[in-house]
């Protein structure tokens, strides 16, 4: 994306009538990404967020609205890894740069954009990992290696043995999410 740019992008659960749709706008020297999900799945949820970053993609603040129980979560940074919780410090997540929301494909799109990793490089990172519907916060570690630059990535968690390849497109964006998403 360049600057002053905005684009529309839609996300289906992979398996499921869920959906994702995500506006995504550059200008001022940030970036702003707002979106509504519609999880199903055996209690279905839907939720809005909104995540600020810098122009390098280090994010600033996330908001999270839990449509229609009036839950929210309010996440803010100082660029540095130091986060607010609703505006209590929290300093489980210090040195965090990413957040990482569990209902969506673009926020793999923060370390993927953030780090800029050529063909066969890899980065460990620590996200602050928003599990919905409950808006628990919880550091998790994770690893991106760039398996093909601007086209393939692979995401693996560092707590777990899940892995996944991710196509991107040109912008860093999800295309498809093996088993969770594939866009729209």
């Amino acid at each position: 994306m360049t600057s002053d740019e905005s684009r529309i992008v839609r996300w289906r659960e992979w398996d499921g009538p869920g959906l994702e749709h995500l506006a995504l706008r550059r200008r001022s020297g940030e970036i702003l990404a707002e979106a509504a999900v519609i999880c199903s799945g055996e209690d279905p949820f839907a939720v809005r967020y909104r995540i600020v970053c810098d122009a390098g993609w280090c994010a600033r603040s996330v908001e999270v609205d839990m449509i229609g129980t009036g839950e929210r979560l309010v996440l803010a940074s100082d660029g540095d890894g130091r986060w607010t919780r609703n505006g209590m410090p929290m300093p489980e997540l210090d040195g965090i740069l990413d957040p990482d929301l569990t209902v969506t494909p673009f926020t793999n799109t923060l370390p993927i954009r953030r780090l800029r990793l050529a063909t066969g490089q890899s980065a460990e990172v620590i996200t602050a990992f928003i599990e919905l519907p409950a808006l628990t916060v919880v550091s998790y570690p994770q690893r991106y290696t760039c398996l093909e630059e601007g086209r393939r990535y692979l995401y693996e968690s560092r707590a777990s043995d899940f892995k996944r390849e991710l196509e991107i497109d040109r912008d860093g964006l999800v295309v498809t999410y093996p088993g969770f998403w594939h866009r729209v």
